[in-house]
């Protein structure tokens, strides 16, 4: 079915609904946009402020170093660190009419090489800071983004159904491949953005994601300039609540992780580490704890939680009512076509990805339909819940099946649980069980005092698993005294299968 949510999110967006408006490529949003808000700042980076004409220019400029370079419409890949190079590069590329591959930062030598050739990228574009991991890419056009030109190059008209950008991900398997997003798709992502919260125009943005991630790229990056909002580049996280300080972000988009260290600093310290400005956190990429929902709350920080997927412009729902609506990724964007198979969540839509690049997933389309992979509820009111990912699903020796994500959103419910992971283990006698790990939050368990803190916890987890159906129970309880070990965009790596 299609999602009739327009006029919920007209409601929960107010006054700046009708500000939000589509275009039909890339190269007109930007144009438009760019000549709207001229003269105010768009981005800033190194100490160093650059308003949305400045950039304009300098992505023309750079538009002409591209052609220069052979760029007609083709692959170019963009191996940078955050950074205004980077922004201005991806900007110049894609109204060029180009797909842009943004590589992540951390990528090898040998990665880089192999990843610009599954893509089809005929030209890589660097930075001072990464120069020497693109040479073995010798059969590829090396441009340095320092490059410049006396000539601006204006946009070139194309389709909205020509690529945009190519974005690394696991998929509904977790092989590494790309997934291509087109100008529709990309469009319609920033959209989605700018739905469901209040007063998202002309705010000021704080980039700390790495804009690689589609998180990044898309719900940072790309809704800030659509917005006329300003954007800090954070090169360095370790640096980023001194730069928070002096910059006072109205707006954050953050990863859990993220979300819980801060406020474990804020309440540290007694005060809001992202600043007294701040509104609004758009939290996602991995499940959010109602904790931090509440806890932010009590700073007059609005914190939504959503749902997105690589291969959907990043954004299919978010949550406005996150309060009463605990647990939830909200509410389907408008437009969304969705069902539910055997707990499977199956989308369409425009701003559904055009396919992998490099490697196919066979079982990842059904007759149009995009598995997503994730198994999901929707209660009476059409809020939708995640209750796991099929690929993770333990089944028992005795033919049970098991969502760990199902089971960790249980025992997170227990204040003093940050993370959880839930795992199928194995004793001497090759016997199989459910074991849980947690990681304890610290702010918490500084309050229960001079007591035996990872026997309280477990006390407190058996009460939860007590509860449980018995085939549901853990065997094994382990109160960690390090996190997990995090994928670059701070999701936790989980623990391998049994065999």
């Amino acid at each position: 079915m299609i999602a009739d949510t327009l006029d919920l999110y007209r409601k929960y967006t107010g006054e700046t609904f009708d500000r939000i408006k589509s275009f039909d490529t890339m190269a007109d949003m930007w144009e438009e946009r760019s000549r709207e808000y001229s003269d105010l700042t768009a981005v800033v980076d190194d100490g160093k402020e650059y308003t949305f004409a400045q950039l304009a220019e300098d992505v023309a400029n750079f538009r002409t170093v591209l052609k220069n370079s052979g760029a007609d419409k083709c692959r170019v890949a963009l191996l940078m660190p955050n950074s205004y190079e980077l922004v201005k590069a991806y900007l110049a590329a894609v109204t060029l009419g180009c797909t842009a591959a943004v590589l992540p930062a951390h990528l090898d030598e040998k990665a880089v090489y192999g990843v610009a050739h599954m893509f089809g990228c005929s030209i890589i574009v660097t930075s001072f800071a990464t120069a020497d991991k693109a040479k073995l890419c010798s059969d590829l056009t090396v441009v340095d983004a320092a490059e410049s030109s006396d000539t601006l190059t204006p946009a070139e008209k194309f389709k909205g159904s020509d690529g945009c950008t190519i974005i690394m991900t696991g998929g509904t398997t977790g092989t590494p491949k790309g997934a291509l997003l087109s100008n529709t798709a990309v469009l319609q992502g920033i959209i989605n953005s700018c739905l469901g919260v209040p007063d998202t125009f002309e705010q000021r943005y704080m980039l700390v994601l790495p804009l690689s991630h589609v998180f990044g790229l898309i719900r940072n990056l790309l809704a800030s300039l659509y917005t006329g909002s300003t954007i800090l580049i954070c090169r360095d996280n370790k640096n980023m609540f001194r730069e928070c300080a002096a910059f006072r972000p109205t707006i954050m988009v953050l990863v859990p992780a993220l979300a819980e260290m801060a406020m474990t600093l804020s309440k540290k310290f007694g005060r809001n580490m992202w600043g007294d400005s701040l509104k609004t956190i758009i939290c996602g990429a991995a499940n959010v704890p109602q904790y931090l929902v509440e806890e932010y709350k009590k700073l007059g920080v609005n914190l939504y939680p959503g749902y997105g997927l690589t291969e959907s412009a990043n954004l299919v729902s978010g949550n406005p009512e996150p309060l009463n609506k605990p647990g939830s990724v909200g509410l389907i964007f408008p437009e969304m076509e969705y069902k539910i198979v055997d707990g499977e969540l199956w989308l369409k839509g425009k701003n559904m990805m055009d396919g992998y690049v490099g490697r196919q997933e066979p079982n990842s389309y059904e007759d149009g339909w995009f598995r997503t992979g994730d198994l999901v509820r929707m209660d009476d009111d059409g809020f939708l819940y995640i209750t796991g990912r099929i690929k993770e699903i333990i089944v028992l020796p005795s033919g049970e099946n098991i969502s760990p994500a199902e089971l960790e959103a249980q025992f997170n419910t227990v204040t003093y649980i940050q993370d959880s992971q839930v795992f199928e283990d194995v004793d001497e006698n090759g016997k199989h069980f459910l074991s849980l790990e947690v990681v304890p939050r610290a702010t918490e368990t500084a309050k229960l005092g001079d007591i035996d803190v990872p026997a309280f916890i477990k006390d407190e987890l058996q009460k939860i698993n007590a509860a449980l159906p018995p085939f549901q129970r853990v065997s094994k309880i382990t109160v960690r005294t390090s996190d997990f070990e995090r994928t670059p965009s701070m999701k936790i790596v989980r623990y391998k299968k049994c065999q």
